[in-house]
């Protein structure tokens, strides 16, 4: 395949600035690889570097739900990975060493050394990392995924939220048929969270929200949802435990962002041992008001999440190759790859009387 000599790519050069700029393609060795970009998506966390809150080296390209076709590649590369040239892959967004305790431990997420794709700065070689780009190296050490080039670009690069979902809501508390599952906030990952519980046969699922989050709590309930909870008109502790008989839920899951009483509130709409995850970040604000003795008698059992592994992409591929959930009611916004900047505004309600659920880059070929 001819590929141009450069690539054009959204720059983050500061705190809310983004330059165009056309980058280098590099050459490849017998281990990586060249991603021609189908989609990258947009969530939270981009906003996050977009605001400099995540201290990112500068010049970057951000993005780090890439989805593309394999442009270029190695032949070992092509054997370890399985794939060929013309390939539609997901791409996932850490780069882990492979040889460290955690890697080796199988907690490959957690590397003593691990690299974020959009994190890494152009100055560092080859230089063209991050999803907001026509094309993007692959490291050798890269983990990615084949999936069916069926899907309409803006809804195979889903995967990532919805991979969130399924390790998230699913692996990591042990989700189980029949449970009773609250999911705190309704964004792209609460969602997504909604979808995986009901896929592994969750009994009941609560999901809640703001006021202004009405739209999305509707969607939540087309995913699956039994009830949702306005949680600036309802008491949501005194309605969990209306819906529960008392008892409270099996788990709790909070991905709503910034916000600390959800975290205060998990305490209390979990059954004695039952399990909380976290995987919404506060921006290291403290969380007034948490009442660490309702952990030790309730015998609750708290876990952290960050990020996704092999597991929860592979079952969010399937699912969406399967076609059996109307996926495309989450996505509201395609946007060009020269409009990073007023993607990542919109994502943030920044833009009046617009906002998205589920948004993605479209790169300009």
């Amino acid at each position: 395949m001819n590929l141009p000599d450069k690539s054009f790519a959204m720059v983050q050069t500061g705190v809310r600035t983004l330059e165009p700029r056309d980058l280098p393609i590099p050459d490849i060795d017998a281990d990586s690889a060249l991603l021609k970009l189908e989609a990258c998506g947009i969530c939270g966390s981009d906003y996050e570097q977009y605001e400099g809150l995540l201290r990112t080296p500068v010049p970057v390209v951000p993005g780090h739900e890439p989805l593309g076709t394999i442009a270029r590649i190695g032949d070992r590369a092509a054997a370890r990975w399985g794939v060929d040239v013309g390939d539609r892959v997901a791409v996932e967004t850490m780069i882990s060493c492979r040889h460290c305790l955690r890697c080796l431990g199988g907690s490959y997420h957690l590397c003593e050394d691990r690299k974020i794709y959009s994190y890494i700065p152009t100055t560092d070689a080859p230089g063209l990392w991050g999803g907001y780009s026509q094309y993007m190296y692959l490291h050798p050490n890269s983990v990615v995924h084949r999936m069916s080039a069926e899907l309409p670009a803006e809804l195979a690069v889903i995967f990532n939220p919805l991979g969130a979902g399924f390790r998230w809501a699913v692996e990591m508390p042990e989700t189980q048929p029949g449970e009773t599952v609250v999911i705190l906030g309704p964004g792209q990952r609460g969602l997504a969270s909604v979808i995986a519980c009901r896929e592994v046969g969750a009994g009941t699922i609560i999901v809640t929200g703001l006021a202004a989050d009405a739209d999305k709590l509707a969607l939540a309930r087309v995913f699956g949802a039994d009830h949702t909870i306005d949680v600036e008109n309802e008491n949501v502790v005194h309605r969990v435990k209306e819906l529960t008989n008392g008892a409270g839920a099996d788990v709790v899951v909070d991905v709503s962002s910034y916000a600390t009483q959800p975290v205060v509130d998990s305490l209390s709409l979990v059954r004695p041992g039952g399990r909380v995850v976290l995987a919404g970040v506060k921006g290291f604000k403290a969380v007034e008001g948490f009442v660490s003795d309702l952990v030790v008698l309730k015998e609750i059992r708290i876990l952290g999440a960050i990020g996704v592994t092999a597991t929860g992409y592979r079952s969010a591929i399937r699912l969406l190759e399967s076609g059996r959930v109307p996926i495309e009611k989450m996505h509201t916004h395609n946007f060009a790859l020269s409009d990073a900047d007023l993607a990542i505004r919109t994502l943030a309600r920044e833009v009046p009387n617009d906002e998205s659920i589920h948004s993605c880059l479209l790169p300009e070929h």
